[in-house]
């Protein structure tokens, strides 16, 4: 094989290599995010349940005041009682007393719904609270799996990078100009094989007599479609 030719092909290996793991290295962020999400949203549904059983014991403190307005108020009706004289004034503090009575139950009623409320709320804020725990210890145990990944793909990086260095010293440097231009413009694939006279990189056929020539693996031939740079070699089934 044209040693040239050779050279290229080991290029492009480690090219695809170098574009493999630095593609995985950019997919850290949108991973790190899809990691953290479970955590996040368990915090979300903390925060709203807790905003929920403050409202409660908001509305639960009013209905307290209230309750003590109401009693307030009965008090006085009882006192003002002693100066009753006439029947019709007894009917109408009756009519009051039990209307008060009446307000007095209706808001006790409230302040038990609220209570129940508040102890359903409460379960609710603790089970949230397990699940924070548990997502933050699973998530801390995926982000070190993924920082560690993380590591072995940079020295992978490293390595291919110093690999590269080393190989393409021996490029002549019209070539490796064109096969630059090529790794810009066909997305990261500047060489390709050519496989029973098609170029595997556009799938279009060659020329019978340049696949032949292909073959030989003698001379740079670009693709006639795509002009990639094109090579054969065996497949083995």
């Amino acid at each position: 094989m044209n040693k040239q030719l050779e050279l290229l092909i080991e290029t492009q290996k480690l090219d695809s290599a170098m574009i493999q793991e630095s593609d995985y290295l950019n997919s850290i962020p949108s991973r790190l995010s899809l990691i953290e999400k479970p955590f996040k949203d368990a915090q979300s549904i903390v925060l709203k349940e807790n905003e929920t059983y403050e409202s409660i014991k908001k509305k639960k403190k009013d209905k307290e005041r209230q309750l003590e307005d109401i009693g307030e108020r009965i008090k006085k009706s009882k006192a003002r009682s002693s100066e009753i004289k006439t029947n019709k004034e007894y009917q109408a503090y009756l009519k009051e007393h039990e209307s008060l009575e009446k307000e007095r139950l209706g808001i006790e009623d409230g302040i038990l719904l609220l209570m129940e409320e508040m102890e359903t709320t409460e379960a609710d804020v603790r089970s949230a609270k397990k699940t924070v725990d548990e997502q933050s210890k699973n998530t801390e145990a995926l982000k070190k799996g993924l920082e560690e990944e993380a590591r072995i793909k940079e020295k992978s990086l490293a390595v291919l990078r110093s690999k590269r260095a080393e190989l393409v010293i021996g490029i002549e440097p019209d070539l490796y100009s064109l096969y630059m231009s090529l790794i810009e413009s066909m997305g990261g694939l500047a060489i390709t094989r050519a496989v029973n006279g098609v170029c595997s990189g556009c799938n279009m056929n060659v020329p019978p007599q340049m696949f032949v020539e292909i073959k030989k693996n003698e001379d740079i031939i670009k693709c006639p479609q795509c002009k990639r740079i094109l090579y054969h070699e065996e497949v083995i089934v």
